[in-house]
């Protein structure tokens, strides 16, 4: 059974089509109007394979908060509704990512609880046209919306395109594993036999 999910989310301020295949070849198509979040989300895509189309009209002009963090939403969304009953899944993942001068460490738990540890500090303002307070928002909308255990720790960086895509790809990888498939696990991965 595919592991896929479509979600529409129509507010006063973005309209957004999101679809999310887990068990992907990296392929996806994405525009939110933010060329530097266009390229984040392209990068998680091709490194966790996942097949990702994402299309977000956002109210850019007053800034880029309501389409990145409501892209996060709706992701985190896709994510919970793709991954479905959690049966046969690792649940846990993790990675650390070398981005030349940065370092990012990404656990994940698909626990069904959503919580945010986010320890990254950028020294500017903005990364291209994307607000860089506006990645932590973004995460924190994917974990709760995602019901995911999620954290995040950038151990070393310098450059701040760096360091974000760092973040993000390891994000990718670590979610590439906790929901990859185990034929030694036919239930939940869970003492309680639920998630």
């Amino acid at each position: 059974m595919e592991r896929k999910a479509t979600v529409n989310r129509k507010t006063r301020e973005t309209d957004i089509t999101l679809c999310l295949k887990l068990d992907g070849l990296g392929q996806s198509n994405i525009n939110t109007g933010i060329g530097f979040f266009d390229h984040m989300l392209e990068g998680f895509a091709k490194h966790g394979f996942f097949d990702l189309d994402c299309n977000v009209e956002g109210d850019l002009k007053v800034d880029g908060h309501h389409t990145v963090e409501d892209a996060g939403i709706v992701l985190g969304d896709a994510i919970k509704q793709a991954i479905g009953d959690k049966k046969g899944m690792k649940r846990y993942g993790y990675f650390i990512l070398p981005m030349d001068d940065a370092l990012a460490l990404c656990a994940v738990d698909l626990c069904g609880r959503p919580y945010l540890n986010f320890e990254c500090e950028f020294t500017v303002p903005t990364i291209g046209e994307l607000d860089t307070e506006l990645i932590r928002e973004f995460f924190y909308a994917v974990s709760y919306s995602a019901g995911m255990n999620l954290h995040i720790k950038l151990l070393a960086g310098h450059n701040n395109h760096h360091m974000a895509e760092a973040i993000f790809k390891a994000f990718a990888k670590a979610l590439d594993m906790a929901t990859a498939q185990d034929p030694r696990i036919t239930d939940v991965l869970s003492t309680k036999g639920s998630l």
